[in-house]
């Protein structure tokens, strides 16, 4: 599975629970997860390396989703577990 395609799942799941994506351009900085106004936003940089955006997003994943309750793809588990050890 290509990088492409885990970031849209990372980003399909976190919509799924209830996280509003938003891409913006930051300069490259990557972006991050926050509480505005009682909900989740995750800000997510359009300059920012592919490679950062992926663990931006594997991080939210990690602190808005029980990943023990859903159904990921496999290539997709392993990712964020990578990330979370």
């Amino acid at each position: 599975m290509t990088e492409r395609r885990i970031l849209d799942e990372l980003v399909r799941l976190l919509e799924t629970h209830g996280v509003e994506i938003r891409r913006e351009a930051l300069g490259g900085s990557g972006g991050g997860l926050c509480t505005m106004e009682g909900r989740s936003v995750l800000f997510l940089d359009d300059q920012a390396a592919s490679e950062d955006l992926l663990d931006l997003c594997a991080e939210a994943v990690v602190k808005v989703v029980d990943i023990e309750t859903c159904y990921l793809k496999p290539q997709v588990r392993q990712y964020i577990e990578a990330r979370r050890a």
